[in-house]
């Protein structure tokens, strides 16, 4: 207990009290992943690592810093665990409701308003170009794409973009419901939108990741990375022979990786940088992103129901779907639209918005990288 105290006292007064933060800051995660449920493969690992990040003379004899650096440089330095991650997230993916409904992909380009407006915020705030960018793709609700342009453009702002992107992710039921309800009528909540899953064929569901990849990669080469996984992972899934691989990665592969990526995000959240004001920007610029990504998409469903005829109109809540928090926002919206009319059930629209997004999100960022390196 003595030598503790004489460690203690050794400390600079000031990093101690960041430490102390940032102990906070990893037990809040925690009890989010914990009590309140939201995203725990990510947020546990996260907090715990924060808080192992930040305990006095860490990078003496324990090492954990060496540790955490060397899963860095293996796994998000070269950008591995976010990729390998898109093959699970690719996986579980169903894209069936857009190719039934083509018009719902709208709303993946849609939702990533929210990433222009704040990279227009994040420069009035002082940042260069490049750190604007990373902040900027906090809004496409895509904590894996968040992960690959910081790393690539600003690597010193990792650990808040990170922290930003799936806590907002982690937080889509608390933010989302206000803003959907206060730009949207009880009369349009409660329109109802059919469904026909027969309609896409298996052939259609096999072609349509291979066209995305090449439309892709002749068109923004800096997201073929990104998209080739998502869609590799889909293609796993609806090719019909690779079942049991299919299962692993959208259960196995994809909790392991995010475990991994949790607690080596955690690396760059070292005291001494991440208790700064630029930290609490960066998280409030994030909850901006999500916000304008939100009124976009409400606001462009609308746009198009002006020109569809009775029986044809979407409901504008599916448009707030299409931000790429996959599937927290289309739970959502299907819920709103439940306790508005017990009969209208809207999870297969929303989930095809918010699916949509998954692949407008991944297309943003590869812009991005593309006009910014």
């Amino acid at each position: 207990m003595e030598a503790l105290f004489k460690n203690l006292l050794e400390l600079d007064g000031g990093l101690f009290a960041k430490q102390l933060v940032m102990w906070v800051i990893g037990g809040v995660l925690i009890f989010l992943a914990i009590r309140k449920k939201m995203e725990p493969t990510l947020l546990l690992p996260m907090g715990f690592g924060a808080i192992l990040m930040n305990l006095p003379n860490n990078s003496g004899t324990a090492g954990v810093s060496e540790v955490l650096e060397t899963l860095y440089n293996a796994g998000i330095a070269n950008e591995l665990f976010p990729l390998i991650l898109f093959i699970g997230i690719g996986a579980m993916i169903d894209f069936g409701p857009i190719l039934s409904n083509p018009k719902l992909m709208i709303f993946g380009a849609a939702a990533q308003f929210g990433i222009f407006m704040t990279l227009s915020f994040a420069s009035l705030f002082g940042f260069d170009f490049k750190e604007a960018a990373s902040i900027a793709i906090i809004g496409a609700a895509d904590g894996p794409t968040s992960i690959v342009v910081a790393t690539q453009l600003a690597p010193h702002l990792l650990g808040p973009i990170t922290v930003a992107a799936y806590s907002y992710m982690a937080l889509v039921p608390v933010v989302q419901p206000p803003f959907i309800k206060l730009c949207t009528t009880k009369k349009e909540r409660r329109i109802k939108m059919p469904y026909n899953p027969a309609s896409v064929s298996k052939f259609t569901r096999i072609v349509f990741p291979i066209l995305v990849t090449i439309i892709t990669g002749m068109l923004a080469p800096g997201a073929v990375a990104l998209v080739g996984f998502l869609m590799f992972g889909n293609l796993i899934r609806e090719c019909g022979v690779l079942e049991s691989l299919s299962e692993t990665a959208q259960k196995i592969l994809a909790n392991l990786v995010t475990l991994f990526l949790g607690i080596t995000v955690a690396f760059t959240m070292k005291a001494e940088e991440f208790v700064t004001i630029g930290t609490l920007i960066i998280l409030c610029l994030g909850l901006v992103a999500f916000i304008f990504d939100t009124i976009g998409g409400i606001m462009i469903a609308k746009l198009m129901n002006l020109f569809l005829p009775e029986g044809k109109k979407i409901n504008p809540m599916v448009g707030a779907a299409g931000i790429s928090a996959f599937p927290m926002s289309a739970r959502i919206v299907n819920k709103i639209g439940l306790e508005e009319d017990n009969q209208n059930f809207l999870l297969v629209h929303s989930i095809g918005a918010n699916v949509s997004g998954q692949i407008g999100s991944v297309i943003a960022g590869g812009l991005i990288l593309n006009f910014f390196l």
